[in-house]
């Protein structure tokens, strides 16, 4: 028999599949609000501190103003109790969706609900990806460069359009260009290329998300004193790198394979999977 599985709705348990808002939600009718996808391993929340930062500065940004118990501390808890409760301590994934409470549009409110759902992941996520990603550029939308365009926020329409392009398409994942025609990230990861021995990225301003991985693996290639650009990818520059990665707080780092009718290796980035992830 399946064990019955939980998930928590302001600092409660609930069973899953219990109907816990209306059609009223705020969510659900704007987008309103923001999110983080977390992994814990073996009871361990992943980067924990760096997810909360996010998650806390998404929230000031939102204008969401959190009540005094809404701490790291608080949310580490509710987290460890979901994966016990779930039996998910070993690997999991788990997101902390959070929106403004009920009310029409013109009304001010800074308050807002939060849920917490937990998922057992598979030990593949820990490894490096033996086969490469097989991508593509998506084009029928753009991400804007403004103050909203680095958070998770629950209005995550051209990144699920960009998915679903992908795998109609039979590809891995999909690349988006910022309204600038300039890469931007990929539909569920940050993007990285490597050429003539440096490593550049996006720029947060250039429209990607922030992503926790993202600034983790930033970190620790400048430790490394490994040449690095954090700045404005062309499109003709994915087509003239060495390599092509992608980085997410669930799969670390995986490799690209193929890009259009580029091709690419794969060695700075076994190097950073094996040595940071």
């Amino acid at each position: 028999m399946e064990e019955e599985q939980y998930f928590i709705y302001n600092g409660e348990f609930e069973k899953k599949g219990k109907p816990v808002f209306d059609i009223d939600n705020r969510s659900f009718r704007y987008g309103d609000g923001c999110f983080e996808t977390i992994k814990l391993l073996n009871g361990n929340i992943v980067l924990s501190h760096y997810h909360f930062e996010r998650l806390f500065s998404s929230l000031n940004a939102l204008k969401l103003k959190p009540a005094s118990y809404f701490t790291y501390s608080y949310l580490e808890e509710q987290i460890r109790n979901l994966v016990a409760k779930n039996n998910h301590s070993h690997l999991a994934r788990i997101r902390l969706t959070v929106f403004r409470n009920d009310n029409d549009l013109n009304e001010k409110d800074y308050s807002f609900n939060y849920i917490i759902q937990s998922w057992q992941l598979d030990e593949e996520v820990l490894k490096f990806n033996k086969t490469g990603l097989i991508t593509g550029l998506y084009k029928d939308a753009k991400k804007v460069c403004d103050n909203f365009s680095h958070i998770k926020t629950n209005n995550y329409l051209p990144y699920v359009m960009a998915a679903i392009w992908a795998k109609e398409n039979k590809l891995d994942d999909a690349f988006l260009l910022n309204s600038f025609n300039r890469v931007a990230d990929a539909s569920i990861a940050n993007i990285f290329i490597v050429k003539n021995g440096k490593i550049k990225t996006p720029a947060l301003n250039e429209g990607c998300i922030a992503g926790v991985m993202r600034r983790h693996l930033i970190k620790c290639i400048k430790e490394e004193n490994i040449p690095f650009e954090e700045t404005e990818v062309k499109i003709e520059e994915l087509s003239e790198a060495h390599e092509i990665f992608l980085t997410n707080a669930i799969r670390g780092i995986r490799w690209v394979k193929k890009f259009g009718k580029s091709n690419y290796g794969n060695e700075v980035a076994k190097y950073l999977h094996k040595k940071f992830v």
